[in-house]
Formats: C-alpha cells, sequence, structure tokens
C-alpha cells in the first residue's frame, strides 16, 4: 500500500509542477547559488538577496548536494546575483528536487508502520494517512519547501524509538535538529523519553553511565560533524538561526494564542479610543498586514521572546512529568511529541503556519491506536490544514486546495470509522460530537466569506486582510480546543492502548 499511495501522489505532484510558487522558491535557489558558488566561509554572511541562508550547515550541505545536480539543468540558476531566476528547466529541476526527496519520506512512513503491530490498520490505513497528507502536498509542492525531507527523518527517528532502538532514534533526530532547528521544540519529549528508558535501568532504578554517555555521545558527534567547519563564525550561524527581531508573528498567519491575544488588543485599542480613553493613532495595523517585522502593543503589555520560551517550557512541562510517570510504551512518547509540538506552536515566538504539521505527522500514527488519539487527530487534520489556505492564495488555486482537503478529509473520516466501527456517530461526523461537527461546517461560512461576500460586501480595500485574520482566529479556536483535550487526556491517562511495538533488539 506504501508503494502504491506514494505512486498515486507521484502523479499529483508531476501535475502542480507548473502551479504557483511562493518566495521560498527563490529562497531556496538563492540557497544553492551560495552554497554552489561562494566558499564555506562566506555562506552565513552573503546578503546580495534579502533571503539569506538561515538554516543550520546541515540542510546548507544538502543545498549544496542539490546544486550539483541543479547544474546539470541550467547553471544560470547558481549565480548568486540572478535574483529571481526562475528559467523552466529551473522550475523543472527544484519541483523534481522536492518531489525525489520525498523518498525519505516514504521511507520513514515504512519504518513507522513496520514498527508497529502489523495489522490492516499498519498495512492500509496509516500509509495513506501519512503520505497523502493533503498539507505536504500544498506546502511543499505548490507552495515550495521540503518538508518532506525533513519528516521523513523525523518518522525514520520515531520509529526507531517505536522499536527501542535509542542511539539510531536519537542519531536521526540530532540529524534532523542539524536540518532545520525548530524541531528542537520536540528535543525535551526526547530528553525524558532517552533518560528514562535507556539511561536508566528499570529495575534497579540505577543510572547507567555508559548508555548515557553513547547517547550523548551519539548526538554530540552529529553536531561536531556539522558545526565543526563554522568553528571561528557561530555567532554569527546563530544570529541567522535566530533571528528575533522578526516579531511576535507570521503575518497572523499561524492560528495559535498570540492570534487572539493580538486581535484583544486590537479590539481593546478600537474600543478605548471610541470612549476617548485613547487618542493615539493605532499602529497595530501592521500586524496583520502580511509583513514580517516587530510591532509593539496597543493595550496589552509587549511581548518578548523570553517571554514565549519560559511560557512554552511552563506549558510543557506537565506532560513531560506525565510521561516520565508512564510506562515505557512508545504510544506515550508520541503524545508527548504531539503536545511539545502543539505548546510550541501556540506559544512559540514567531511561528510559521506550516509548523502544524509537526504535530499532525506524529500524531497520524496515534490515531490507528487509540480511539481518543483519533478524534483529536481528525479534528486537527482538518483545522490545520484549512488554516494553509492563506499560502495559497491565487484564485486558481481555490478548487485545487479545496479538494485536497475535501478528499483527504473524507479518507480520514471513513478509514477511521473503520478502525473503530463501535464509536457512534449521533447525527454528527464520524468520531465527533456535535459541538465539533458544528464548528467543522462553521468553516464552510469562513470559506464563503473570505472568498466571495468580502469583495461583494466591498471591504476589499479598506480592509484587506480581514479574511486572513478571521481564518487565524476561527482556526486558533479549534487548535487550542484541540490542544486543551488531547492533553486532558494525556495528563489522565493510566494505561496503555493494546496496540504493541515490534520488538528489536538495540
Amino acid at each position: 500500500m506504501i508503494f502504491t499511495a506514494t505512486f498515486l501522489t507521484l502523479c499529483l505532484k508531476l501535475l502542480l509542477i507548473p502551479a504557483y510558487r511562493s518566495t521560498d522558491f527563490e529562497v531556496h535557489r538563492n540557497w544553492m547559488a551560495i552554497t554552489h558558488s561562494l566558499p564555506l566561509k562566506q555562506w552565513y554572511y552573503e546578503n546580495t538577496s534579502e533571503w539569506t541562508l538561515d538554516y543550520p550547515p546541515l540542510f546548507a550541505y544538502f543545498e549544496y548536494l542539490l546544486s550539483l545536480i541543479a547544474s546539470c539543468f541550467d547553471k544560470k540558476m547558481l549565480i548568486v546575483q540572478n535574483l529571481n531566476y526562475a528559467s523552466d528547466e529551473t522550475i523543472l529541476f527544484q519541483r523534481l528536487s522536492v518531489i525525489f526527496t520525498d523518498l525519505v519520506f516514504a521511507y520513514g512512513t515504512h519504518k513507522c508502520c513496520s514498527s508497529i503491530q502489523k495489522s490492516w490498520r499498519t498495512d492500509v490505513v496509516l500509509p495513506i494517512l501519512l503520505i497523502t497528507n493533503c498539507g505536504l502536498i500544498m506546502v511543499d509542492h505548490i507552495h515550495f519547501q521540503y518538508n518532506g525531507i525533513l519528516y521523513g527523518i523525523l518518522l525514520l527517528s520515531l520509529a526507531y524509538a517505536i522499536q527501542g532502538r535509542y542511539l539510531l532514534s536519537g542519531f536521526w533526530f540530532a540529524v534532523l535538529l542539524n536540518m532545520k532547528h525548530i524541531y528542537i521544540y520536540l528535543a525535551p519529549a526526547y530528553f525524558v523519553f532517552f533518560l528514562k528508558n535507556y539511561c536508566l535501568n528499570s529495575k534497579h532504578s540505577k543510572f547507567q553511565i555508559k548508555n548515557f554517555i553513547m547517547l550523548g555521545s551519539t548526538v554530540l558527534a552529529v553536531f561536531l560533524a556539522t558545526f565543526l567547519p563554522f568553528h571561528n563564525q557561530l555567532g554569527q550561524v546563530f544570529a541567522r538561526l535566530f533571528p528575533f527581531k522578526r516579531g511576535l508573528c507570521h503575518a497572523y498567519w499561524a492560528p495559535n494564542f498570540w492570534a487572539l491575544y493580538n486581535t484583544l488588543d486590537k479590539a481593546a485599542f478600537f474600543i478605548m479610543s471610541k470612549m476617548g480613553f485613547l487618542a493615539k493613532k493605532s499602529s497595530v495595523a501592521s500586524m496583520t498586514g502580511g509583513l514580517v517585522q516587530e510591532f509593539s502593543h496597543e493595550v496589552l503589555p509587549n511581548v518578548t521572546p523570553l517571554v514565549t520560551m519560559i511560557l512554552t517550557g511552563v506549558v510543557m512541562l506537565p506532560a513531560l512529568i506525565k510521561l516520565w510517570s508512564l510506562n515505557k510504551h512508545p504510544s506515550n512518547f508520541l503524545r508527548c511529541i504531539v503536545l511539545c509540538a502543539l505548546s510550541s506552536f501556540l506559544f512559540g515566538w514567531h511561528v510559521h503556519e506550516k509548523a502544524i504539521l509537526m504535530a499532525i505527522i506524529p500524531l497520524s500514527i496515534l490515531s490507528i491506536m487509540d480511539l481518543s488519539d483519533a478524534k483529536t487527530f481528525i479534528l486537527l487534520g482538518i483545522v490545520g490544514h484549512y488554516s494553509l489556505f492563506p499560502l495559497l492564495f491565487p484564485s486558481s488555486l481555490l478548487v485545487i486546495k479545496v479538494l485536497l482537503l475535501v478528499l483527504y478529509s473524507i479518507y480520514t473520516f471513513h478509514s477511521l470509522s473503520k478502525v473503530y466501527p463501535f464509536a457512534g456517530h449521533n447525527y454528527s461526523f464520524p468520531l465527533l460530537n456535535c459541538t465539533e461537527s458544528i464548528y467543522i461546517l462553521g468553516f464552510s461560512v469562513v470559506f464563503m466569506y473570505e472568498n466571495f461576500l468580502h469583495q461583494f460586501l466591498g471591504l476589499g480595500a479598506k480592509l484587506p486582510y480581514l479574511p486572513l485574520l478571521l481564518t487565524s482566529l476561527y482556526c486558533s479556536l479549534g487548535v487550542i480546543y484541540s490542544w486543551m483535550r488531547f492533553y486532558i487526556n494525556f495528563l489522565t491517562r493510566t494505561s496503555v492502548v493494546q496496540t504493541k511495538p515490534n520488538k528489536k533488539v538495540q
């Protein structure tokens, strides 16, 4: 089934080659040009383009390897000064490079499915849920990015963790961190899980110094291998990796807690100014202007990167404590991974809307293990994938993105209702209650307003970003609800599901 799903999605991805592409297309073309044309010592200093290299060194090496093949298609794409260069050969190569590297995601899917107790759930349902994920298709093969290879590496790491092969799991997670540092939000769950299950002797509660050294050495070796060539410019590298001056929110697109916070600030300013308590003109409009920049709140306290870091850590802490108290069944680890991903998405600094996939992908695995997890996956999947719609803003993509979401959601409802046939429906969507079903139906209202009513009412020129704001707010309610529900379920959990991993000796 993995081969069939991969082949069918491959056909779809090939059809999407001429589709709209975002500025990320130029970002990655520029990174290929930098790594191909310049010596290594200049990679993190080059700033001819505004899209400077800001991923960890291992991803830079990945771009360099791509550039070696790209030179066979069109050498002009590898000239740093050729900004916004997009010949037919360049488009073809970059699109094909994403498709080809998706094989890592397919392999990671295979490893995860083979690591869980064999059944039709792992042979059919899970491969399709992962391989045909509509969010990855929208983000990678229309918007343009390389998330497939990254989530493939994550699935490899999770698969080895499920098997109890902790050194391999730690190795691949270290590789992932050196490809894209945003996955550091998952590191606390890895740390607690490895510390308890690999570095402590469960029978005698004795710390295994040998295992700790082996695991630490494995992870450290990956970081040394990737960062050592940049040892004399680490300050510059980390300044690129953590650009805190980009502002709290990514242009309101991420449906998280700060979207609600910013909206409350705007509403409070509007009401107080109308009542005469505030006279100055608001400068907060920049938050919805589609720009990446710093801004100040008008009424509510300003939020700093340190505040978001502390808040995210505090919110994660109960899940980490609970993970420590539970047994070593990998489903507990996966749940903590999801909670770390969702917590960082909701409360992190400058969160990108695409980061919701960091929770949806591992939650896909849990959806075939437990009914409660399946319910959360269905709801969060619809909400999270719909929240990606603003990325594909051209009207020509309207039908494509709707079809991708609807078809994926239909399969999700159908397959999981077969997995849990006795869950009951009660005049609602399968596995969802009436309130959740009404909320899902509300997306049709949001969609109609965003794409038709807003312009019909003549608000396009006066409030051009209102549809984007409404989409973010409505989706944030669903994400927060899913997070709270999933969190409560995890904290109150006392036993594990019956689905067992396929054990392999370390």
